[in-house]
């Protein structure tokens, strides 16, 4: 894929980039390794206030990257301001709580005294520098949400973004350089997806972080492992959206959610939920006003305040989802609504907001994920088959549970497989909560406490009495 960017909303090629040649990648490695030595004995209190700085520069800068995004992607305005507030919201929530999230640690006194020690505890030191590849879909938050943990510990950062949101990934170099880190704390690789290897394989980069497809992870968790070196992945998601017979009472409010839950990001988020799991008590109510809901969906140009859902962000991105679409319809799915291009629209990487019912196994949407607004519908017959269904997917990300009856909730609770489980409400993610998947969705966390401790040392420091 060229460094470019490509308006999805028109297919224009608005501006295209020249990669950097192995010297500037190298400049940039050095840098960032220099930076490392000095950034990793800065106390919490200066590393707060740039990161506090960082925060206001972006939201003054508000609607400025978010229309950056907007023709980079293709999500609404809307959602891009959304992105960038939450960044900044995280900046800060880093920022204040890094120190005690990061404090030394003291074992129990007899545990110490067991040991022999005179004295014991545990500290945490940041690894050095860590590599990030990042996918375009959210290309702020997926990147400022291990930027500023990691940077907080002390580590420094080396961007390598998708190739479609290069302008993004510029402003994200410059921002903590404008906010006052230091030269090398955090940079832009502007470099094709071949360059990852060499820059995992070099010595001073210690560690990498990468969200994105499976393909991907395993390419740079295979690198990675050949050169013991950590890595924490969040990969794909199939997540379920489960609804059981006691969600009948407040069916509305799981409809409007299941619609926002599946269209959200243009349908292109790892935590959309994909596959809707719903008890045949409420499977027919709850299939019709589902339907009619994504029917009504306003489908258009992403600067345009009543639009709902925006184009796909490739061209390749849409083929991709029509392909799982008619595999499905050639095998006995049926197509509630959309499954196909809008036509009134002007060119541009549009889908429809669409529901297919009548899903099974011998399809490849059951298995494989769905990255646009496309919704598969499932009946089950109790909460056995809802649990069994739920696991049923290589992914196991986050899932979204619609029940007030306690018993389901424990169940649920205790036999998903997946990072989250999520009651009466959407996936999200924040800051105060680790996020992360099993499975084929990746390992690690990222995110709260968990987080920022994944690219530090944990040390003992033990004394003999």
């Amino acid at each position: 894929m060229p460094i470019a960017t490509v308006n999805p909303a028109t297919g224009e090629t608005v501006r295209t980039f020249e990669p950097l040649d192995a010297a500037g990648v190298e400049a940039r490695i050095a840098a960032a390794h220099s930076a490392f030595r000095s950034w990793r004995e800065t106390d919490f209190g200066t590393r707060a206030r740039l990161m506090e700085a960082a925060a206001s520069l972006l939201d003054k800068e508000q609607d400025d990257i978010a229309r950056t995004m907007t023709t980079e992607m293709g999500k609404t305005l809307a959602a891009a301001r959304a992105e960038a507030a939450k960044c900044a919201k995280a900046m800060r929530w880093y920022a204040e709580r890094a120190e005690g999230l990061l404090a030394d640690e003291q074992p129990q006194a007899a545990d110490v005294e067991d040991s022999g020690a005179a004295r014991a505890y545990v500290r945490y030191r940041p690894l050095g520098v860590v590599l990030a590849v990042m996918p375009w879909n959210f290309p702020l938050w997926q990147v400022v949400r291990f930027a500023a943990p990691a940077l907080m510990a002390g580590n420094t950062g080396l961007l390598k973004h998708a190739s479609n949101v290069p302008q993004t990934a510029l402003y994200l170099g410059e921002l903590f350089h404008r906010a006052g880190f230091p030269e090398g704390c955090f940079q832009t690789l502007l470099v094709g997806s071949g360059a990852i290897e060499g820059v995992l394989r070099d010595p001073r980069v210690a560690a990498a972080t990468l969200t994105g497809s499976e393909g991907a992870g395993r390419a740079v968790a295979s690198v990675a492992g050949d050169e013991v070196k950590k890595t924490v992945l969040e990969l794909g998601g199939s997540d379920p959206f489960v609804v059981m017979p006691s969600a009948a009472a407040d069916l509305d409010r799981a409809v409007q959610v299941a619609v926002t839950a599946r269209v959200q990001n243009n349908g292109q988020s790892c935590i959309a939920a994909k596959r809707f799991i719903v008890h045949a008590d409420v499977y027919d109510d709850f299939a019709e006003r589902f339907t009619r809901a994504m029917s009504a969906l306003r489908v258009g140009d992403p600067t345009t305040p009543s639009t709902d859902v925006g184009p796909l962000a490739t061209e390749q991105g849409r083929a991709d989802l029509e392909e799982l679409v008619e595999d499905a319809l050639s095998r006995g799915a049926q197509a509630l609504c959309g499954a196909r291009r809008p036509k009134a629209l002007p060119p541009g990487w549009y889908y429809e907001p669409t529901v297919l019912g009548q899903v099974t196994e011998a399809m490849r949407i059951h298995r494989e994920e769905a990255f646009g607004p496309v919704a598969t519908l499932y009946r089950v017959r109790d909460l056995d088959e809802a649990v069994a269904l739920a696991n049923d997917t290589p992914f196991g990300l986050s899932s979204n549970v619609w029940t007030t009856d306690e018993d389901e909730q424990r169940r649920f609770a205790a036999d998903l497989q997946a990072g989250g489980v999520f009651f009466n409400g959407m996936t999200a993610s924040h800051p105060a909560l680790p996020f992360g998947g099993v499975k084929r969705s990746g390992y690690g966390r990222e995110l709260s406490g968990h987080g920022i401790r994944e690219f530090c040392n944990v040390t003992t420091v033990w004394y003999g009495r």
